[in-house]
């Protein structure tokens, strides 16, 4: 096959293209991994030979194989870009020059232009240097400036655009150009015929017009120099003035109808008001430019009203802008001097006094457009049938979070006028003006789910008001209103008000009980949606308002926990008759909702009595399932007892994530017989899989199964919430050890459940070091067995291996002793284990390797001895593993902890770990210490991967910088290196920017998470604290 490959790439000789045929088709058929290997070098050294252009019009011409036209397509594209990157801009200007000749090459060169601009500028931009980016526009600059003008097409000036310097832009009559100045532009046929354009006013170039105007409005202003800020404002003067020839704002929404240019036109319309109004808004606040900049925004205001939800979406992100801007100038106003654009009236700010006007349209406008909060369940579907959701649409549930933060600020702004506006429009809705449209669903939702969004923008005293006013209606209204699918409307906008304001139910208890027993009765109603949200409220509102429902309130008999639960009461009823009527999950929802009241009770005493009555009905129901299989085992045998059983489980889960520590009672009370009946399940399951392995997937062994993975996730469950972590260790884990262990490892690997490896994953991290002695045992029953299952390929068993590898690593972290008590050749494995971690294509899996290492190496820092032994057995190995992720594209993620694993290693050699040879002398002549066989390791590993492009200085000089004494840089060393003579692995955004854009992203939330705190309303209400009674002032 080499001989072949060599005459391929013989230059000098015709191609054999039949030769080249089988090559490629074995690429694609070839299963020696050698074999395919060496093709595609081949493959590789042929695109990048200079003269491989030469040989694109024969493989096409002469080829009867796809893939080998797909091969020379590829090539030529090869070779376009390698030409672009020695000529450079050049090549452009030959392009332009070309295109003189005649109309038609004029056309179809721009269009080449077009296309390389966005293959190289753009999809390739993170690939450049910042340096290179410099110099691209320089020259760019110096060899087309006298060339552009002459552009006959907009759409390819606008892929340049990015690259244009802003002198360029600013200081040449390109704007005027674009907006309305007569450009003389030279015929490109033999004729002296002149073309007049006017770019922005005529119909045909008006979108492009706008789009360049809008690559030009997007530049930072950080980045413009003050000598041009003139230019700018006369821009979007002229630009207004030219806009109201066109259309005028109140005929925005007819001009969008009139077909796909007025769509267009439209929506590109509308990025450029948004992007220069919120760019440059700092120097378009002027005196002069107001009644332009009033204009501007009342054309946004009717852009607001189009029936297009992607152009919404842009205006609602520019009025989220302006409110956010508002809100947080005007409360630091006092530090602030006032703005030179707007004259000074008594009582009223004066910025605020300008966009008073367009705010009021904007609340309207918003709170008749909001869109659906995905706690919202009951829907109006397309056919006007009221429905329950199923799916969320992610697009609605991000544009509402932007409505919803809109309306917050808008709300600090001026409360009184938000809350008059929607005070107007639910007295429309519940008591309709003779003539009038009357109650809508569509109406009453938006509506409701707009006074739900500025949950906590309002003083405390003034959302009393507003609320008590608004539950009123809203209850009035769901009595007055027939009809089934209506009434199930007006529930779910109740339960949705009232699960937003915790803060206003916590502080009055009767509303608090009256909105419980509205949910309590909904919970009875049948309309799909409808009860799934009633348990989905009152959960939320129990996770808020748990303290109130412990309390002995004024005028009641009984504590409300005690009313619901002992029953009946006149006021409340039981919780028997309240979840007769409701689906497994929805009850699972309800306990769950319950063991967040009984968390709230402080007496130890009271809260373990409440507990053994909350658990009556499922225990009663346990106990009888007991009995029965004591008497008949064949009952357990029975689909609908697995169900029944499953499901008493899934309670217990529920429960116990939200009770917390004071759940261990009730789990002492199922967990024997709980574990018999898994060890039974799981021998039954054996039995049949042993026989058959295709009965692993019957509807009997699935609910077996199911039956363990719900035991499994409650012991999991009661651990991590557990605060008597001794008493767990003492009492649950040595039968756990017993039974579940031990029917892990005799299991056939299909039914091996991987939760066994995250329950004890979960009881190693809480008890730590007093659980050493047991993890032997641990890893006695699941490592073997398990990598046999894991490592086989990459694919199967994923659960299994993120799993494993976590219990590893908390293993690692928390009993680090237990490694040492384990035999040599498990440790030997079990470190080989984590090397095929961290080569594992799959980036968790990879990133948990590579952080199990670095925390061993750590942890051994204090171990002299067993430090010396560990360097001695496994350093060199590792050391090459690490290189050769390092070096790996694929594991470019892992980049940071790689150099880290890598640093510790080196430093452990320069501190003299291990003190023994890890060379035989009379093998390496001339290698005096330790930290010399190393750098002569170091040095050969480099050369195998790196001797084509780096020379032995290089090497060498890569070498002792991972030796030198800078700690700080060793990231900085690797990365410099394998950006500078890797390149076609490495780039500078892959490697140093990888670190940047990890850090920019963690300051981006910490941000984020600033923010919403320091805006009252602005945390969602789940997120918030517990006690959110806060006071402030606007």
């Amino acid at each position: 096959m080499s001989s072949e490959l060599e005459r391929l790439l013989d230059f000098s000789s015709p191609l054999d293209v039949a030769l080249l045929d089988q090559v490629v088709i074995a690429m694609y058929t070839c299963r020696d991994e050698t074999q395919r290997k060496q093709i595609n070098a081949f493959m590789t050294a042929f695109q990048e030979h200079p003269q491989a252009w030469t040989r694109v019009d024969t493989i096409l011409e002469r080829t009867q194989c796809d893939q080998s036209r797909f091969f020379a397509l590829a090539t030529l594209e090869t070779c376009v870009k390698q030409r672009w990157k020695v000529q450079g801009v050049g090549m452009h200007c030959n392009i332009v020059e070309s295109g003189k000749t005649n109309e038609t090459l004029c056309g179809n060169n721009m269009q080449i232009l077009k296309l390389l601009s966005e293959e190289v500028f753009e999809f390739s931009l993170k690939q450049l240097t910042s340096k290179k980016i410099d110099d691209l526009k320089e020259r760019l600059t110096q060899e087309l400036s006298d060339r552009f003008p002459c552009q006959t097409t907009l759409q390819c000036f606008l892929r340049f655009l990015f690259w244009v310097p802003l002198y360029y832009v600013f200081e040449t009559p390109l704007i005027e150009m674009l907006l309305h100045k007569v450009i003389y532009i030279s015929s490109l046929s033999c004729s002296l015929l002149t073309l007049r354009l006017q770019f922005f006013p005529q119909p045909q170039f008006r979108s492009d017009a706008l789009q360049c105007l809008t690559e030009i409005a997007v530049i930072e202003p950080k980045g413009i120099d003050p000598r041009y800020h003139p230019k700018i404002q006369k821009t979007y003067a002229d630009f207004i003035t030219n806009l109201s020839n066109i259309v005028q704002p109140n005929a925005i929404k007819q001009y969008y109808e009139e077909g796909e240019s007025g769509e267009e036109f439209v929506q590109r319309l509308t990025l450029f008001l948004c992007t220069i109004l919120k760019t440059h808004i700092g120097i378009l606040e002027t005196q002069e430019l107001v009644p332009y900049l009033i204009q501007g925004l009342q054309y946004l205001v009717f852009i607001s009203e189009v029936d297009d939800d992607e152009i919404f979406k842009i205006c609602t992100e520019y009025w989220n802008f302006l409110a956010d801007d508002l809100y947080h100038k005007e409360v630091l106003l006092q530090r602030m001097p006032i703005p030179t654009f707007c004259q000074l009236m008594p009582n009223q700010n004066p910025r605020l006094q300008t966009y008073a006007p367009i705010l009021t349209e904007v609340r309207r406008i918003l709170i008749e457009r909001m869109p659906k909060p995905e706690e919202v369940l009951v829907v109006e579907d397309e056919n006007g049938q009221v429905v329950k959701e199923h799916l969320k649409d992610v697009e609605v549930v991000a544009l509402h979070k932007t409505v919803r933060e809109t309306l917050v600020y808008l709300t600090h702004l001026d409360h009184q006028q938000t809350e008059e506006i929607m005070i107007e429009k639910l007295g429309l809705q519940v008591h309709p003006a003779p003539g009038g449209p009357g109650w809508s669903r569509q109406g009453l939702s938006t509506l409701c789910w707009a006074i739900g969004s500025i949950s906590g923008a309002m003083r405390e005293d003034d959302e009393k008001k507003f609320l008590v006013h608004v539950i009123k209606d809203l209850l009035g209204l769901c009595e007055i209103v027939r009809g089934k699918d209506n009434k199930a409307v007006i529930a779910s906008n109740i339960m949705y008000v009232v699960g937003q304001y915790p803060r206003f139910l916590r502080a009055h208890w009767k509303f608090l009980k009256t909105v419980v027993n509205k949910l309590f009765e909904f919970m009875h109603e049948t309309h799909p949606g409808v009860q799934d949200m009633a348990c989905e409220t009152f959960l939320k509102i129990c996770q808020r308002c748990k303290q109130q429902f412990v309390k002995h309130q004024p005028q009641e008999p009984a504590p409300f926990i005690d009313q619901l639960l002992i029953g009946p009461h006149s006021t409340v009823a039981d919780i028997g008759s309240t979840i007769a009527d409701l689906e497994a999950h929805q009850i699972n929802m309800f306990y769950e909702a319950v063991g967040y009241i009984v968390a709230a009770e402080l007496t130890p005493e009271r809260r373990d009595q409440i507990v053994q009555v909350l658990f009556k009905i499922p225990n009663q129901r346990w106990t009888q399932i007991i009995g029965s299989a004591m008497q008949d085992p064949n009952l357990l045998q029975q689909q609908e007892t697995m169900r029944e059983i499953a499901k008493i489980l899934q309670i217990n889960v529920r429960v116990s994530s939200s009770l917390g520590n004071p759940y261990i009672i009730q789990l002492e009370y199922i967990f024997e017989r709980m574990l018999q009946v898994y060890k039974m399940y799981s021998e039954q399951i054996s039995s049949a899989v042993v026989g058959n392995p295709l009965s692993a997937k019957t509807s009997g062994v699935r609910l077996m199964r199911a039956v363990k993975r719900e035991t499994l996730r409650l012991i999991e469950t009661t651990v991590e919430k557990s605060e008597e972590m001794q008493r767990i260790v003492a009492h649950f884990v040595p039968p756990l050890v017993d039974y579940v262990l031990a029917d892990y490892q005799s299991n056939h690997p299909e039914t091996r459940d991987p939760e066994v490896l995250s329950v004890f994953a979960a009881i190693i991290r809480r008890a730590g070091d007093s659980i050493t002695d047991q993890v032997p045992r641990v890893l006695g029953a699941v490592f073997e067995c398990t990598l046999a299952m894991i490592t086989t390929n990459m694919e199967d068993y994923p659960e299994h291996r993120i799993n494993f590898f976590n219990l590893l690593k908390e293993i690692n972290h928390h009993c680090f002793r237990a490694f040492f008590q384990v035999p040599g050749e498990v440790f030997k494995v079990l470190i080989d284990s984590i090397v095929w971690a961290i080569k594992h294509r799959e980036r968790n899996i990879a990133e948990t390797g590579l952080t199990i290492l670095l925390e061993m190496l750590r942890n051994l820092d204090g171990l002299q001895d067993i430090a010396a032994q560990f360097y001695a057995q496994f350093l060199i190995n590792l050391l090459h593993e690490i290189f050769t992720v390092l070096t790996d594209k694929e594991h470019e993620p892992g980049f940071k902890l790689q150099c880290a694993i890598l640093q510790h290693m080196i430093y452990r050699v320069i501190a003299g770990v291990p003190n023994t040879p890890l060379f035989n002398p009379s093998e390496y002549p001339g290698v005096s210490d330790n930290k010399s066989f190393v750098k002569q390791k170091l040095l050969s590993m480099l050369s195998e991967g790196f001797s084509d492009r780096m020379t032995q200085k290089q090497l060498n000089e890569f070498v002792e910088n991972l030796f030198g004494p800078e700690k700080g840089r060793f990231c900085s060393i690797g990365g410099n290196h394998l950006t500078q003579y890797s390149c076609d692995q490495w780039t500078d955004s892959s490697l140093a920017l990888q670190l940047e854009q990890e850090q920019k992203e963690a300051e981006r939330k910490r941000v984020e998470e600033a923010r919403m705190q320091n805006v009252p309303g602005l945390m969602p209400v789940m997120q918030r604290e517990e006690v959110d009674m806060c006071v402030f002032d606007v």
